[in-house]
């Protein structure tokens, strides 16, 4: 009874241990940047896979790079998966650069489409830029110790990933296998399945799986929508845009009062911005640019500079905008092509509105009691000093300022004493037509 007892509990252990036998395929597919976002969805994808008992996750990856922070955080879920992870870089044409070539070494397969690359992995600052000396050399040390762990784990070239790290150097999908940093190149999907069914995977641990993958029934995880939300908040340029139009919306609420609308939109897209600030690399010089450059919009209708404002502040506001993000990557970093137009569309409407509300703050009010002010009237009583006179269709109480005038006099509003008018005579204008009677 205790033999069979113990082969039961040996074959259930064996199942808890090598979840590879039972269950599906689960693909994931990364086609961004490396950012929280897609972090989140990596990470929810596994987790799905370890608790459907999936025989295996395959990552099918296109990405330019992106965060360290969050490929530190893929490559720990990878490798901590209870189910053996393979990371396929396809279809032709796609790439696993920089970040990316993290996320395939750390899978137990890895794989590339023909067509493919990978590598380019050295460790870069703001716009792309070196890294200070000091900086980079911590930075890049950091990063080559991690590749190095990764592919040593692995079975796979250490010394020639690490030049991926530190000489940028990139690798072609023939090139990667040839040189031992891939396990496998594979035209689709279908057909690395096939390779590696019945192949055995060293995990991560140092145990040893063998993968049962036929016949294959593959499950697709797609992103949430709220991750694709968060993932197109994570891209620069739409997080600059946002950025705009809520500086823009609030700006115009703030000129005109109580239309509603704008204000709205302009808090919801700054909103909206501010989440995009807290997952991407900022600036906060960039910030103070923009903010400068918008000011100087505002003073170039209060100061006659004649343009000198507007030229100031679009460099401010360019330059800002430039310097906003500070991704590893251009794929992280706002474009040019986007810049220029926002740019020139602010200051348009800034300035055009501002002077707007100047014109209209500087204009002589034509409705209520201030409206009277300066109209011309008739007496109807004799003013001596007080009487009454009618002015834009109206009768009111009236007192000359001067000599006493009588009833038909034309009369001019000076100003308005509680409920009377202040009142002075218009001078008649001669006729210089009219010639003498004869």
């Amino acid at each position: 009874m205790r033999t069979v007892f113990a082969v039961v509990m040996t074959f259930l252990a064996g199942l808890v241990a090598f979840p590879a036998w039972g269950g599906e395929i689960v693909r994931l597919h990364l086609d961004d940047t490396i950012q929280p976002a897609s972090r989140r969805f990596i990470e929810r994808g596994l987790e799905m896979a370890a608790s459907d008992h999936a025989k295996l996750v395959v990552i099918q990856i296109n990405t330019p790079g992106g965060l360290l922070s969050s490929t530190r955080r893929i490559t720990s879920a990878i490798t901590s998966s209870p189910v053996p992870v393979a990371v396929f870089v396809a279809p032709p044409g796609a790439r696993a650069a920089s970040a990316g070539f993290f996320i395939l070494e750390s899978a137990d397969v890895a794989a590339m489409a023909p067509g493919t690359n990978t590598g380019a992995s050295h460790p870069v600052g703001s716009q792309g830029k070196n890294i200070p000396t000091d900086e980079r050399t911590k930075a890049t040390n950091d990063a080559a110790a991690m590749i190095r762990a990764l592919t040593s784990r692995r079975g796979r070239n250490p010394t020639l990933a690490e030049k991926a790290v530190t000489g940028s150097e990139s690798f072609t999908a023939g090139e990667a296998l040839k040189d031992g940093l891939i396990d496998a190149v594979a035209p689709s999907l279908d057909e690395l399945i096939a390779s590696l069914d019945g192949k055995a995977v060293t995990r991560f641990d140092g145990a040893k799986v063998t993968l049962h993958l036929e016949p294959a029934s593959i499950k697709e995880v797609e992103p949430s929508q709220a991750e694709r939300l968060l993932s197109a908040l994570a891209n620069p340029n739409i997080a600059y845009l946002l950025m705009a139009l809520g500086m823009l919306g609030i700006y115009v609420e703030l000129t005109h009062p109580g239309a509603v609308a704008p204000g709205v939109v302009g808090v919801i897209a700054m909103l909206l911005a501010l989440y995009s600030l807290s997952v991407l690399p900022f600036n906060l010089a960039g910030i103070g640019l923009i903010v400068v450059g918008i000011a100087l919009f505002v003073l170039e209708v209060k100061v006659p500079s004649y343009g000198l404002l507007t030229v100031g502040g679009l460099i401010s506001f360019i330059l800002g905008s430039m310097m906003l993000f500070t991704g590893p990557i251009p794929a992280m970093r706002v474009s040019l092509s986007v810049v220029l137009p926002t740019a020139f569309l602010i200051a348009f409407v800034v300035i055009f509105l501002l002077s707007r509300v100047v014109k209209l703050h500087r204009r002589r009010p034509l409705t209520g009691a201030e409206g009277l002010i300066g109209e011309v009237g008739e007496a109807r009583t004799p003013l001596a000093p007080k009487g009454r006179v009618l002015v834009h269709g109206e009768y009111w109480n009236a007192v000359i300022e001067g000599q006493p005038v009588p009833r038909g006099t034309r009369v001019r509003v000076e100003r308005i004493d509680g409920g009377e008018l202040r009142v002075a005579p218009v001078m008649e204008q001669p006729d210089e037509n009219r010639g003498e009677d004869v």
